[in-house]
């Protein structure tokens, strides 16, 4: 049987410290991999992989996370625990009133502590969403490619979610932020129980292209989604 597991690539300047900082948070533990350290995901939680960066941080990232909080009091515990791990407290014009909380990790990844009571995210895990810049198009062909159904779709915003639940993948349509060079963030997707070839062929037949990327040491082939954004398929 088929099966496609989502995990988040970032590139980071010190991978092994950035997916101490996420495990941390997270509750979970580092795991050695062929493409760097990573924060394993579950049958309902998407993955968050580190690679080494080859570029600077330009502008607010085009992914950021949402984790999301049981309590009032949870919401502050999970602000305090990043704090103390390296987080920085963010101002990106948020308003007063707004009850999430925006951080920075400690290479300055944007990420949001969702307040308690949030409807949206309510029973998607502590990783409750990836947040992404992304038009109408690129929802759709994740949809297909990742085999997840639509669970919001009002104008040019998407979000996909696992039959079995978990983390939300959203799109805000446009206005969308400047793409500069390589995607710093990018999804791979792991193939276990297929043909690999077989794959990229039906992603490129999705609306997929060829990236010019090396391969990875995990055998992943890069692709590019319509929005432009470089993502790897690696066989599992």
């Amino acid at each position: 049987m088929t099966s496609r597991t989502l995990a988040l690539t970032s590139d980071a300047h010190d991978p092994r410290r950035l997916a101490a900082f996420w495990a941390g948070l997270l509750g979970q533990s580092v795991v050695d991999g062929a493409g760097g350290p990573l924060v394993p995901g579950s049958g309902t939680q998407v993955g968050l992989r580190f690679a080494q960066a080859r570029s600077e941080k330009v502008g607010p990232n085009r992914v950021h996370l949402h984790l999301t909080s049981n309590s009032p009091a949870g919401q502050q515990d999970t602000v305090a625990a990043a704090v103390a791990l390296g987080a920085d407290h963010l101002d990106v014009g948020q308003l007063p009133d707004e009850g999430h909380i925006v951080l920075a990790d400690p290479e300055g990844n944007e990420f949001c502590v969702i307040e308690a009571g949030n409807a949206y995210l309510a029973g998607c895990g502590p990783l409750g969403e990836l947040a992404c810049d992304g038009t109408r198009a690129v929802g759709l062909f994740w949809s297909e490619a990742l085999g997840w159904p639509l669970v919001w779709e009002e104008g040019e915003q998407t979000a996909v979610q696992s039959p079995a639940g978990g983390t939300k993948v959203a799109w805000g349509g446009p206005p969308l932020a400047p793409k500069v060079g390589r995607s710093r963030q990018r999804f791979h997707l792991t193939l276990t129980g297929g043909d690999l070839a077989a794959e990229v062929d039906r992603l490129v037949g999705l609306g997929a292209t060829l990236g010019a990327g090396a391969g990875a040491d995990d055998g992943a082939v890069e692709l590019v989604d319509p929005d432009g954004n470089q993502f790897q398929l690696a066989p599992g």
